[in-house]
């Protein structure tokens, strides 16, 4: 740690001393990582550091080291900082992420000073769950939309998720599915175009959930938060942490269960909208959601565990009304 970047902490958290407890984890592609920090009399005891690193990483786990693959995560990394720096002022109970107490950056490096979610009692990390905290989950989804519904992403991604087709050339290029891949740009107009826009988390896998012992959520992780409609997330989620047959026999009471906490927290936020055209409308572009990502995920990992039935009977059934209009 630079004498600048511990002067910054120390200062900004009025504490004597930082001392490394541990490393939590490396980012994505090896573009740096997240450590632990213990805090000598300072505000709080502990705070978690998100150092990046934007010098191009050679270590993508599927081998796509490339500018467009470079570029993108820069500017994702970017959008993080703004999100936390510009946008996190509506967060609340209902919609909680991390406390963001500071943001250094020193040349091609990028340090976001975090509250420690497990100093804060949401220390639990999820690969199952159970219905009330896949409940949880989605209520936090929800809340998230409506407190941005309609909101202008400025200094965010315009287009929200890390697999917008703009974003993702190459794996279309590889993309063996011929029909899937004629209807891409279809099928990204329709998300596009719909009149009820929000901004969305972009990465809102189970992994990014970190769980109380309550089963009360927080969500991390805002590389790739921005515009786009809300059952993106959704379908993103779900496909996260149910099977196949899961989300078969769930898909009623995930998207009833979805869009009854969506109406409640657009009521608590007071946002002026047609309730029931924006639920009709969305629940139509929840398989339009799901084959979007699917288009994504066949180019990038054809062998992905998440290509499956469920998967590929939505995008059959999205596929037959593109075409036959």
């Amino acid at each position: 740690m630079s004498k600048k970047l511990k002067s910054f902490i120390l200062s900004h958290l009025k504490a004597k001393d930082i001392i490394k407890i541990d490393e939590i984890q490396t980012l994505w592609s090896g573009y740096g990582s997240i450590i632990r920090y213990k805090l000598v009399d300072g505000e709080h005891s502990t705070i978690v550091v998100k150092h990046i690193s934007m010098s191009k990483s050679e270590n993508h786990p599927k081998g796509w080291n490339t500018d467009i693959s470079h570029n993108r995560k820069l500017e994702s990394y970017q959008v993080e900082s703004c999100f936390y720096d510009k946008w996190t002022y509506n967060s609340d109970s209902f919609a909680r992420i991390p406390i963001c107490y500071g943001i250094y950056n020193d040349g091609d490096e990028i340090f976001i000073l975090l509250e420690d979610l497990d100093a804060s009692g949401f220390y639990i990390r999820k690969s199952v769950v159970s219905d009330m905290e896949l409940k949880n989950c989605i209520s936090w989804l929800a809340n998230f939309h409506a407190i941005h519904m309609s909101a202008n992403p400025v200094g965010l991604w315009k287009i929200g998720t890390y697999w917008n087709l703009e974003t993702r050339p190459e794996e279309l290029e590889v993309l063996n599915d011929v029909k899937l891949k004629k209807a891409s740009a279809k099928i990204d107009a329709i998300l596009r175009e719909c009149k009820y826009q929000t901004i969305l988390h972009g990465d809102a896998k189970l992994a990014n959930f970190c769980f109380s012992k309550k089963g009360d959520v927080v969500a991390v992780d805002f590389q790739y938060v921005g515009g786009g409609v809300g059952v993106q997330d959704l379908a993103y989620l779900i496909g996260s942490c149910l099977s196949a047959e899961e989300c078969e026999q769930k898909e009623g009471f995930i998207l009833d269960l979805y869009f009854s906490e969506l109406n409640l927290a657009l009521k608590r936020y007071g946002k002026k909208v047609n309730f029931n055209q924006l639920e009709s409308t969305w629940r139509e572009l929840y398989p339009v959601a799901w084959t979007d990502f699917h288009r994504f995920l066949k180019g990038w990992s054809p062998e992905h565990w998440k290509i499956n039935s469920y998967s590929e009977r939505l995008k059959k059934e999205v596929l037959e009304k593109i075409y036959s209009n």
